[in-house]
Order: C-alpha cells, then structure tokens, then sequence
C-alpha cells in the first residue's frame, strides 16, 4: 500500500494487515482537528503551529481562539467550523455521535457538506442551542447575536421555545425572532471560507482516487490505516469494514463508509462521500466518491 493509502482517517485500527482486526477491532474517533489556521491563533494559552501531515485537536474542555487570525476545525465527517478573527469556542463533547460546541465569542461559519445520520453537531450559544439539521451553510455571530442560514435548516432552542429556520433566514439567538436577509450580502470572512471550501474539493479527487486505488488493489477489499498526524482516527461517519454497516457502499465485496481522508500531495485533509449520483457542497463544489471519482 502506497503513502497516501497509509494516511487514511477512519474509525477501525488495523492490526498486521488482518481484515478480521480490521472488521472487529474498533477504536473512538473524535471531531475537532485543528485543520487549517492562518494568524494567531491559540489552543488554550499555546498558540496554534500546524506542520505538514500533524494537526493538533481541540479536546473535550479546550477553548479554541483567534486574535489576528482564522482557523478552520473539521468536526464529524463532511461538517467543518470556520472562526474569523477575535473568535472562540469551547468544546464540550467531541464525538461523532455527539459533538457539541460552545460557542463563546465572535464569527463562526459552519459548511454542512453532509450531515449523517449516526452523527450531530450542535452549538450553544449563552442560553440557546442550536442544531444543525441538513446540509448547509450557517453563519453565528456574538455582536448581533444572530444565526444566518444561507442554505439548510437549523433547529433553535432557548428554555421551553424552538424555531426552526431555513434557507435565507435569521434568527434572533435571544428573542428567537425570525427574519429575511440578502444571502448575497457577505464580506471578507465569507468570502475565505468558499476559498476554503474550494481547496478542500480540489483535494477530494486525489483523496478519493486513493481510496478507490487500495478498495480496488486487494488486501481484503476494504480501506483502512491508522490515521495520520496526533490524536489518532479522525473521520468516516460511522464506521466502515467488510459488510458491517449497510449504509455504506458496497462494490466487489468492498464497503466504504465516507470520511476524513488525507491527499499528501495537498497536505490537507478532504471529504470523501458515500452516496450514488453527484455530491455538491454549499458552495458548488463537488465531492467526488470512491466509484464515480
């Protein structure tokens, strides 16, 4: 198997080359890999270094911030947080199943490229949560204290009260008042997270065609490796192994579940998904899968 079959994110170790480890033998993957940071920008009192193929990971009660700087934080598989300058969160659970953010101050974007059914993530904000219920692209900001959804649907709620908004609309965090807003009214920091989102879609074709290379080269017919970089597997929502889990894809005996996957040439991570058809990012930009790549 090649370098980039090695640097595969997933939810199994794999023990000796053995299929049977690699179907039995599950480890926790855990959401919050620092993936991109640009500026200042501190975990805790440290500030953030990333280096080529190590990524640092915000754990369960680390406070995530930026003064001068940005930074870019993949969550469960296909959901990345964007926070602009002078911005931070707290996190308070990081499982896929389960990942929940505090978000404490600033901007913050979230780009849905795929929400899974085995996975959530939600942030709360002071008094009132916030779900994250489809594909999307969500905007929190502390100063207005406000929700913009440009796309997908967020569930909002604050005590004995809930909203739910959709494509368009803003929601009042406090009041939970709903309104209209211009999608097309954005500004600088959103403008850097299409750029981001655009580069992470340039890296899943590489990304995928590593894994259909090593679905389709032998070793067992499935993918696998024991992560790259610290804090061990990042990545496939759900898991993946020989015919475990049925929402997966399945191809000459081989069954891949979609996650976080390396592209070495990018030095980065990408998305790379399980479903049939095409699949497009908020954005407008397609992720390609394993079959179709």
């Amino acid at each position: 198997m090649g370098p980039s079959g090695r640097l595969v994110l997933c939810g199994f170790a794999v023990a000796a080359g053995s299929v049977a480890a690699l179907a039995q033998s599950v480890i926790s993957a855990r959401s919050g890999l620092i993936h991109y940071v640009e500026g200042q920008v501190y975990l805790g009192d440290q500030a953030v270094e990333t280096k080529f193929g190590s990524f640092p990971e915000v754990k369960e009660n680390q406070k995530l911030r930026t003064e001068d700087g940005r930074a870019e934080v993949l969550l469960t598989p296909g959901v990345f947080l964007r926070l602009g300058e002078n911005s931070s969160f707290r996190m308070v659970t990081n499982r896929l199943i389960d990942t929940r953010l505090e978000f404490l101050s600033g901007t913050a974007i979230v780009e849905a490229d795929d929400v899974g059914k085995d996975n959530s993530v939600t942030v709360v904000y002071k008094d009132t949560t916030v779900h994250f219920a489809k594909k999307g692209l969500y905007r929190l900001d502390s100063d207005s204290g406000g929700l913009r959804v440009f796309e997908g649907l967020a569930e909002v709620s604050a005590g004995d009260n809930s909203a739910e908004v959709r494509d368009g609309h803003v929601i009042a965090l406090d009041t939970l008042a709903v309104s209209r807003f211009d999608k097309n009214s954005t500004d600088a920091l959103d403008r850097w997270s299409a750029r981001r989102g655009e580069y992470v879609a340039m890296a899943n074709v590489g990304a995928a065609n590593s894994v259909r290379s090593s679905l389709f080269s032998g070793g067992g017919g499935a993918y696998g490796g024991g992560g790259y970089g610290t804090g061990g597997a990042y990545g496939v929502g759900g898991m993946y192994g020989l015919g475990m889990y049925s929402n997966g894809c399945m191809s000459g005996g081989s069954m891949f579940n979609g996650g976080w996957f390396f592209n070495p040439s990018f030095g980065m991570y990408s998305y790379v998904p399980c479903m049939d058809g095409a699949m497009y990012s908020p954005y407008g930009y397609r992720f390609w899968n394993p079959y179709n790549v």
